[in-house]
């Protein structure tokens, strides 16, 4: 972490997260399943874009779950990213996720949303117990209390006489369908996509772990096992629990998230951090992560507005009119 060597740039699009913030690339672009923009992007103090999926296309990009991923923008500015955006969203027929998703897009693209005082009228949830508990008196708190205040000072309605325990009650369950359905989903994205490769010998899930296996001091199997791929290639197709698992995890979004900004006309629920992350990941929704401030041992954190799928728009405007008010990102010393 180049704010921080002895820190965790977390997640695996860090080394996205850590070119940018470090200044080695103008802007650069991650894949989230499920916290991989919005983690790193909190770690390092930068801008990460997780679109709705199938905004952008992943044809071409090594999969997880094509439920789930997405590829999205992680640059220093609201206005890079945005750009960026405009760049790598569209209609693409190798990725059929593209084809449904390409109504969502504005005619004229998402950097007319770049106004300085987008933040008028939005309402924004505000779960002030549940998900910004982060402890009486600490850096976190004093933060994000002083952007509670810009955000109202900025025309903003902070919507938090909500029964947060109503909606994230959808999420409580003993079972994780989440991995259940990406186990799955997994080796059949994963077959799929060694099979159009020209040149690697390698051609299966299969293959990888016997490639793995042979060359395991290269690949440190021993530190770090492979028991999600093990795990992957047991499953046989979208069985009946792979069934149950996705029709699970639509309720949750539907009874959750969805009902949650409907029922209360709310344009974007806040987070700090990547907190939301697995809310917006299985329901596939839209987030941005703006640099928030610095804690004690100089490790920046974030601010994440989660929206319904298609408001990149309005989140946008939420997103660009914060960092504006508050232009907290600075660049890494490099004294260390």
């Amino acid at each position: 972490n180049p704010y921080n060597i002895s820190k965790d740039p977390c997640g695996s699009s860090s080394g996205s997260a850590i070119a940018a913030a470090a200044n080695l690339a103008a802007v650069t672009l991650g894949t989230e399943t499920d916290g991989s923009i919005l983690c790193p992007s909190n770690n390092n103090a930068i801008v990460g874009i997780k679109p709705t999926v199938g905004l952008t296309s992943r044809a071409g990009v090594v999969p997880i779950t094509p439920r789930q991923d997405t590829v999205g923008p992680m640059c220093r500015t609201v206005a890079d990213a945005v750009y960026v955006l405009d760049a790598i969203a569209g209609l693409d027929y190798n990725d059929k996720a593209t084809i449904k998703a390409s109504k969502y897009i504005p005619r004229g693209g998402y950097k007319q949303f770049l106004k300085i005082d987008g933040l008028k009228g939005k309402r924004l949830g505000l779960f002030r117990n549940e998900f910004f508990n982060v402890g009486e008196g600490s850096v976190y708190a004093k933060v994000f209390e002083r952007h509670f205040s810009t955000l109202r000072r900025r025309g903003a309605v902070l919507v938090e006489n909500v029964n947060a325990s109503k909606y994230l009650e959808a999420y409580s369950t003993s079972i994780d369908y989440e991995t259940q359905a990406m186990t799955a989903e997994f080796k059949l994205a994963i077959n799929s996509y060694l099979k159009q490769l020209v040149v690697s010998k390698v051609r299966s899930l299969k293959d990888l772990i016997a490639f793995n296996n042979k060359f395991s001091k290269l690949e440190k199997t021993k530190e770090y096992g492979q028991q999600f791929f093990l795990d992957a290639e047991a499953t046989n197709g979208i069985g009946q629990k792979e069934k149950e698992a996705l029709l699970n995890l639509a309720k949750m979004s539907r009874d959750g998230f969805e009902k949650l900004m409907e029922e209360n006309k709310l344009d974007a629920l806040l987070s700090p951090f990547s907190v939301a992350s697995s809310i917006l990941g299985r329901g596939q929704y839209p987030g941005i992560i703006v640099p928030a401030g610095y804690d004690r041992e100089g490790l920046p954190f974030g601010l994440c507005f989660g929206g319904l799928k298609g408001s990149e728009p309005t989140l946008i405007e939420i997103a660009y009119a914060f960092e504006q008010a508050t232009k907290i990102r600075r660049p890494p010393s490099f004294k260390h």
